[in-house]
């Protein structure tokens, strides 16, 4: 059992990262997608998150606690090698909140609304960026000698981390469009289904570019897909292969729905392709936590503390799982034209 509790420990961090990912994710596009909305437009997108965007940061708390507790070694070494982009997301997510409040109590019109909006697109997009920047930085590897960070500051920024930042942000935008399809109607869910039918190729196309530059990050990563610029080992990929094939579908399938009436399947293909960029990320790097330096059994924290732990996660998962089903639940049903938050 002791060998287990780090792969659940690893398991329950990636499921909340994942849905902070997915949920935070459509929240942060509304706000990606902002400038290109009517200021009247504007008003329903901010209703149609307002019951949930702040409970959806709950997962991001999860997941950093989790690591914290649950694996010292990897937190230790992780945050003095994403420090800036950390604290550049946490930022951005704190004036991105505070941006949302005050916009609904500035008035219809006039500077104050104007800086507040700007500023909530902003930070949305900062937060995106951001983020992009410490998942490029942490799959590209960090620099370890012994059990401490041993590179620069910088070290994060690289064109791969760049790559992956577009890629986020394109699919967090993908991810706000598809949610406005779910929640409105009229001429603001035509104009995010055409939103959504531009950005599901343009994701698609991202995701690849990111997927083929993973491949050259490190040659246990190459050897795992079985694909390099110079031949396939079929072998090798042939088991993998479902993975890139189901995105492709994915993309085609989210695509095709945005143009038609369906309302809930582009917003399912979405999360599919985020899903599936999650189990390609999984697959590359395990069972390292710090790739390709620190595994999971290495960063764990000893095995009473993660027993004692995983007992209070088993207690309080049901709550917050619960409270965020029956949130979603309530404030089901789609937006009024009228509608606007205050």
């Amino acid at each position: 059992m002791e060998t287990e509790l780090p792969l659940i420990w690893a398991g329950l961090i990636g499921t909340a990262v994942c849905l902070y990912v997915l949920l935070d994710g459509f929240d942060l596009g509304i706000g990606i997608l902002f400038p290109f909305a009517s200021p009247e437009e504007r008003e329903q997108m901010v209703s149609s998150i307002a019951p949930v965007w702040d409970g959806n940061e709950t997962w991001l708390v999860l997941g950093g606690g989790g690591l914290f507790a649950a694996f010292p070694l990897a937190y230790a070494i992780l945050m003095p090698a994403m420090y800036l982009p950390i604290g550049l997301m946490l930022i951005a997510l704190v004036f991105r909140g505070v941006a949302f409040e005050f916009r609904a109590n500035a008035g219809t019109s006039g500077r104050g609304k104007a800086f507040w909006t700007a500023a909530f697109a902003g930070g949305s997009l900062v937060a995106g960026i951001a983020q992009g920047f410490v998942l490029g930085g942490f799959v590209n590897g960090i620099e370890v000698e012994g059990r401490s960070f041993a590179g620069s500051g910088l070290d994060w920024l690289t064109p791969y981390s760049l790559l992956v930042a577009a890629g986020l942000v394109l699919g967090y935008a993908l991810l706000g469009a598809c949610w406005l399809i779910i929640k409105t109607d009229g001429e603001i869910q035509q104009r995010a289904r055409r939103w959504a039918r531009l950005l599901f190729p343009m994701t698609g196309i991202a995701m690849a570019i990111v997927s083929v530059a993973t491949l050259s990050v490190d040659p246990r990563v190459t050897a795992r897909w079985g694909v390099s610029m110079e031949a396939i080992d079929w072998v090798n990929f042939l088991p993998v292969a479902p993975i890139p094939i189901a995105a492709a579908l994915a993309v085609a399938t989210g695509w095709r729905a945005a143009g038609s009436n369906a309302e809930v399947l582009p917003f399912i293909s979405a999360v599919l392709m985020f899903l599936l960029g999650f189990f390609g990320l999984v697959l590359s790097l395990y069972p390292n936590l710090i790739p390709f330096e620190v595994t999971i059994w290495e960063a764990a924290a000893a095995p009473n503390a993660q027993y004692l732990m995983l007992i209070g996660a088993l207690i309080m998962l049901p709550v917050i799982l619960g409270y965020t089903a029956y949130v979603y639940w309530i404030f089901r049903g789609k937006v009024s034209t009228h509608d606007a938050y205050h």
